[in-house]
């Protein structure tokens, strides 16, 4: 009996070694769907950091907004030893061939920021419809009624949906009631400003400049909408909103051509990100992950795994906020301020 307890318990540390071995220096593999936006270098540097202070190692790839390299870069990842991936997807279901790949090679997915409608994938985000409905209240408080735009996110992106049902929320009554005329509304292809920026002509064109608030669902396609309000004289008058708190958005916020830019903090995006791919990838299970919530909003209803963390929407009033967390230096934020915007005293 006693051979065999000696045994079980030499069994047992064995074990114990293994999952303290396979819990040390994992590689996880980050996909990125393009670097074109300033907010993905603040998200990778935290991830990094994050898999750094474990003891385990990043290996990246750029689709540059190509869906179809993105999934030649999942099987590059994996080829390079992943054992976990966190993707941020270019096209939510293009993707879908490279999560079934890793699924049956038994590579944890987290799906990064934007929805992998796969149950093979783990969701971690911001909640986005709660960031639409930040973006509305901001610009309805500026302006309670009048000629609406709204400069949607990509059409390959569920979160472009989410964000506009969250804003349609706030404003669907003041729509119903007609103090709010929606005079346009489009997809912005990429996310891209370029593209944000000719849609925001072509509204202006159409309603003789006569366009009174902006919805805008982040900072680059916020952009764009201002660079086609001030080629008419129009940027500071019409209020604009954003997300991510990109450093020219707050810029703008404290010049007053935008209005709010709702703040993700990505560097703690970035850190959950890193530490749940690093638990999925060492046995954890999806359902005993921190802060776990069951999640089945996409639209095909899928039941997914997902944890949700906070935004905050920055206006001229709480600027001090970001700047005081070190997001951004009040030099940045403040740079060619003369207003009366406290953050800038």
């Amino acid at each position: 009996m006693k051979s065999v307890l000696k045994l079980m318990a030499g069994a047992a540390i064995i074990a114990s070694m293994h999952s303290a071995a396979i819990a040390k220096d994992l590689v996880v593999g980050v996909s990125w769907s393009n670097f074109q936006e300033e907010r993905w270098k603040t998200d990778e540097a935290a991830i990094k950091a994050a898999l750094e202070a474990s003891g385990d190692k990043y290996i990246s790839a750029d689709a540059q907004s190509s869906a179809a390299k993105q999934l030649t870069d999942v099987e590059s990842l994996i080829a390079q030893g992943a054992n976990a991936l966190i993707v941020l997807a270019q096209d939510s279901d293009a993707i879908g061939p490279a999560i079934e790949k890793a699924a049956a090679e038994g590579i944890p997915v987290v799906g990064y920021d934007r929805l992998i409608e796969n149950p093979a994938a783990f969701y971690i985000t911001f909640d986005n419809k709660e960031v639409g409905r930040m973006q509305a209240r901001e610009v309805f408080k500026v302006k309670p009624e009048g000629n609406y735009v709204f400069i949607k996110g990509s059409s390959a992106d569920p979160n472009a949906d989410f964000l506009f049902s969250g804003q349609m929320e706030v404003l669907k009554e003041a729509v119903d009631a007609g103090k709010i005329k929606n005079v346009g509304e489009a997809y912005t292809d990429g996310w891209k400003p370029e593209n944000a920026q000719k849609n925001m002509e072509q509204f202006l064109t159409a309603n003789d400049n006569k366009v009174d608030a902006v919805v805008a669902s982040n900072d680059g396609t916020a952009g764009g909408a201002i660079a086609a309000l001030d080629a008419q004289g129009l940027a500071g008058s019409v209020p604009v909103s954003g997300q991510d708190a990109d450093k020219a958005a707050l810029n703008r916020v404290a010049l007053g051509t935008q209005t709010v830019s709702v703040w993700k903090d990505s560097r703690e995006l970035g850190k959950r990100a890193a530490e749940i791919a690093a638990e999925l990838a060492s046995g954890k299970k999806m359902e005993e992950i921190a802060g776990v919530t069951a999640f089945n909003g996409g639209p095909k209803g899928v039941s997914m795994q997902s944890v949700f963390l906070a935004p905050l929407p920055i206006t001229k009033e709480n600027l001090n906020v970001v700047i005081d967390a070190g997001w951004i230096s009040k030099d940045e934020a403040c740079q060619g301020v003369k207003g009366d915007v406290a953050a800038c005293k």
